[in-house]
């Protein structure tokens, strides 16, 4: 697989899996505000499961882009770039966090919870941003790299 294919494929997984991961963080949400603490251990499992998944493609997605980063010594962080830094930055404090509730924390209602929480919705909202942002350069890198389509073609 090449680098281009490669690339694209992670996109793909990762919007699919961001989906995933706000899906499960607002269900978790919920449950805990519930009696029922058996849903809220399995909408726990599954947002820690899809959560690390979708950790994995972001660490992926950022590695190989690690050459934009890099040239935020030379080139500044002007314009679009402040976003995509900002992006990043609150990703990592969704990990951290997430990291930190796994780790250490047991059940439902923490206040690291819902700042993790707090964090995730931002994190989604900037994510949704920064896919929007992209979203004809994705479709057209997933019509070629995916199905194998060029240009025109249908």
């Amino acid at each position: 697989m090449n680098r281009n294919r490669f690339i694209y494929f992670t996109d793909l997984m990762l919007l699919l899996v961001f989906i995933l991961s706000f899906y499960t963080g607002v269900e978790l949400h919920i449950a805990g505000q519930g009696v029922d603490h058996e849903s809220w251990h399995i909408w726990a499992i599954f947002n820690t499961n899809t959560s690390l998944l979708f950790m994995i493609l972001g660490i992926i997605h950022v590695k190989s882009h690690w050459a934009w980063y890099k040239g935020l010594r030379t080139v500044g962080c002007k314009g679009k770039r402040k976003a995509v830094l900002l992006l990043s930055i609150v990703f990592l404090l969704a990990v951290v966090s997430g990291i930190l509730l796994v780790c250490f924390v047991d059940g439902a209602n923490s206040s690291l919870g819902l700042w993790h929480y707090r964090i995730g919705i931002f994190v989604s909202v900037l994510g949704v941003l920064h896919i929007l942002k992209r979203k004809r350069g994705l479709y057209k890198g997933v019509r070629r790299h995916v199905f194998g389509k060029r240009g025109g073609e249908k």
